[in-house]
């Protein structure tokens, strides 16, 4: 394709549901490479065949990607031109594809992407909920000690989060957000993105529980959780030091070297109020 003596690594976005959203570059880069290193080849060969795309392909997925990641960059070293495409959305999102990236810089050959269809984006901008900072989550653990760990990390979270859940796990794993989080966080539930029965349920993770303990949810999803608010935090502050009264509280920091000034205003941080109402309660 580019006379190069090692060939290029391209990642290629594919459809999460629409096969209206393939690209024209991906479909010309799909068809002029040597190889596709696909996640599912059963799957992709669907996707190939509508696209009259005959190039070889090779699977690539979570259990051999050491073994055939070494094998593909033997390919690429010798020149050949190989696109990564994933069972749907962008390759190297929540699949082993990042390993395959790294293992390509490490031995020098170039990476290039295709942009495309992502469930997490679509989701995400589908929502109506804050989109400027955002954290992805992907799926969550299922280990339980490293589960409890990702959903108390999720809690603590600021910025809108996004994961992914498959249809059967969708209630636990919103009854556990609901447990850990709180029933009145906001969240957004996004079913068969793309597709003819495309939904979206909104409300609070009460709500949601309710909802999907009625109606048996289908097709994959994404949630999206809305970050934890200043409010929330202020009220932690509070409960936080509800047992220690502002004076000791002020006397606490006075102690660790602080100016009296300092601490009213390390005081107010930590209980979420103004600094005059820690100054008024110590000197009244």
């Amino acid at each position: 394709m580019d006379g190069k003596t090692s060939g290029t690594l391209y990642l290629c976005a594919t459809p999460i549901g629409n096969l209206e959203d393939m690209t024209y570059r991906v479909v010309r880069i799909l068809s002029e490479v040597d190889l596709i290193a696909a996640e599912d080849t059963r799957n992709s060969i669907k996707l190939l065949n509508h696209f009259e795309i005959h190039t070889p392909m090779t699977s690539y997925h979570e259990f051999n990607k050491i073994e055939k990641g070494h094998t593909l960059i033997d390919k690429l070293l010798a020149g050949q031109n190989i696109a990564l495409i994933t069972d749907a959305g962008m390759p190297g999102i929540s699949d082993p594809g990042e390993e395959l990236v790294r293992m390509a810089y490490e031995a020098g050959v170039p990476v290039t992407v295709l942009p495309g269809a992502c469930a997490c984006v679509t989701a995400l901008t589908m929502s109506g909920l804050p989109t400027r900072r955002f954290a992805f989550e992907a799926f969550l653990p299922t280990e339980k000690k490293q589960r409890r760990q990702a959903l108390a990390d999720v809690a603590a979270e600021r910025r809108t989060v996004v994961l992914y859940e498959a249809p059967h796990r969708l209630l636990r794993t919103l009854t556990e957000l609901l447990e850990t989080v709180g029933e009145e966080r906001q969240i957004a539930v996004l079913r068969e993105l793309t597709k003819k029965h495309e939904t979206r349920f909104f409300g609070t993770l009460r709500e949601a529980v309710a909802h999907y303990t009625a109606e048996e949810p289908k097709g994959e999803c994404v949630l999206v959780l809305s970050g934890k608010s200043d409010e929330e935090i202020s009220e932690e502050a509070a409960a936080k030091w509800q047992d220690i009264g502002i004076a000791e509280h002020v006397a606490k920091y006075e102690a660790e070297g602080m100016e009296r000034m300092e601490a009213i205003k390390a005081v107010a941080r930590d209980r979420g109020v103004p600094k005059r109402e820690i100054y008024k309660e110590i000197s009244g």
